[in-house]
């Protein structure tokens, strides 16, 4: 994994609540063990109409909006436990996606694959929602150390909780084998003085 300090970028608005894994990678596109491809049937059935065609009112498909921050109504990544749903937002191009709840089995996936999920207040993610609306150029600044997030030229800021083990992870660009890896001396000494 790419190690995770700190990022600035523009958002992309998804402000649907209850997005669930079927709409976020449709079953239909869950041939593929390979993690890479994904990306490209992201939210498939709300992308493309069912001509193929792009469909022009969806956020993705709207020029003024990009980045790598994806901001979500509440309780994304609800349904299935698919690890789908993490890897089409990562190889889409997305790092974090933030939302006011998420399904606990979305979240540990999200992080297992990179993707930092930022739990907000209501309040926040609505005033965030409509600072983009109104700006689509927003920027937000995500900084994992101090666990803030804030938008650039305002006043919004929120500290966010991650747990302890995965903050680490993210940080020095770990996956659970890395991290054991890690700690390889730290074992050996251990087992040293233990024998």
């Amino acid at each position: 994994m790419e190690k995770f300090t700190t990022l600035t970028s523009m958002v992309v608005p998804l402000s649907i609540e209850n997005v669930d894994t079927d709409q976020i990678i449709p079953a239909r596109f869950l041939k593929a063990t390979d993690r890479l491809g994904f990306g490209e049937n992201l939210f498939r059935d709300w992308r493309y109409h069912k001509d193929g065609n792009l469909n022009p009112e969806f956020t993705l498909n709207n020029p003024n909006y990009s980045g790598s921050i994806l901001v979500a109504g509440n309780n994304f990544g609800c349904g299935s436990s698919r690890e789908h749903a993490a890897w089409a937002l990562a190889d889409y191009g997305f790092k974090v996606v933030v939302s006011s709840f998420f399904a606990d089995i979305f979240k540990g996936n999200a992080l297992n694959n990179g993707i930092l999920p930022i739990q907000v207040r209501p309040d926040f993610l609505k005033a965030l929602l409509k600072q983009i609306s109104q700006n689509p150029k927003t920027q937000v600044k995500i900084d994992l150390v101090a666990q803030s997030i804030s938008v650039l030229k305002t006043t919004l800021e929120a500290n966010f909780d991650i747990d302890p083990y995965k903050k680490t992870c993210m940080i020095n660009g770990y996956d659970d084998i890395d991290y054991l890896i890690s700690l390889k001396d730290t074992i050996e000494t251990f087992e040293s003085q233990n024998t």
